[in-house]
């Protein structure tokens, strides 16, 4: 039996709660009903006989392909690939240029658009985050949704603007949905954002949030254990003055942690004065 057709205000609340439980993207161009394909993938096999192969929908045959090199390069390959790319790139330009040819990450094919850097190359505090989110993705700059704004609160508080850092994300594309990255594309992308930094050349490295730590420091420790503690980050030729301070979007979820990012701020603007 055909279900009747939903309603505007129907439909409309199946979207808006689509959108709170983090799918907001498209991947395809129309709908699949995977419980029908499902089901009769079922009675196929149950029906007795030969059994036929099952012809292919018109719309799965137009369905443009997923980059090859995505799908089947395998973790070693794509690591690989990206280091070399990585270390052949010169500038911050050429890095860019680099990222954007590379097809050695999956989560290429579904964001809109590479989201590499916002603020000024070569300013003396550079901050990372782990990926971008949904208002990231559609414009192309880190950080700029809820989580943004109270980073450039925080970055003012400390006498500094958007021009006076440079700001970027381990992983330069959104995940579906926001969803964790998995450890292969975050090995994938590190080539990427270590050589970020070594052609930035900043005074200062900020880590934003437990996952960027972790995977730039190679530390296994929470956020708790790691903020507001100095380390060195080798970048090349260079050692970088490097601290962990909690995530933006942690801190809206949780305020009373602010005095926290504030401890670790002060260091940084500390650290900055005695560059």
């Amino acid at each position: 039996m055909d279900r009747p057709p939903l309603s505007h205000d129907a439909a409309r609340a199946a979207l808006d709660w689509y959108v709170e439980m983090g799918v907001d993207c498209a991947i395809e161009e129309t709908p699949q009903d995977r419980y029908a394909e499902s089901a009769t993938r079922k009675q196929v096999a149950a029906a007795p006989g030969p059994r036929a192969e099952q012809p292919r929908a018109a719309e799965e045959l137009a369905r443009p392909a997923v980059s090859t090199a995505a799908l089947l390069s395998t973790p070693e390959e794509g690591a690989t690939a990206a280091r070399e790319a990585a270390a052949s790139a010169a500038t911050l330009e050429e890095l860019r240029a680099n990222l954007e040819a590379f097809d050695g990450c999956a989560l290429k094919t579904t964001a809109s658009r590479l989201v590499f850097a916002d603020g000024t190359p070569g300013a003396k505090l550079m901050l990372i985050g782990e990926a971008p989110g949904r208002e990231e993705d559609l414009s192309g700059l880190p950080f700029v949704g809820r989580s943004g704004q109270l980073l450039d609160r925080m970055l003012a508080a400390i006498g500094l603007d958007r021009s006076s850092a440079y700001i970027a994300n381990v992983i330069p594309w959104r995940p579906p949905g926001n969803r964790t990255p998995t450890p292969q594309e975050t090995e994938t992308c590190l080539p990427f954002v270590r050589r970020q930094i070594e052609l930035a050349e900043p005074d200062v490295l900020l880590a934003l949030g437990g996952a960027a730590a972790q995977s730039l420091f190679r530390a296994k420790d929470g956020i708790m254990k790691l903020r507001g503690r100095w380390i060195d980050y080798e970048a090349g030729p260079r050692r970088i003055k490097a601290m962990a301070t909690l995530h933006p979007a942690y801190l809206l979820r949780s305020p009373a942690q602010k005095a926290l990012a504030w401890r670790d701020l002060k260091a940084v603007r500390q650290a900055l004065s005695e560059g």
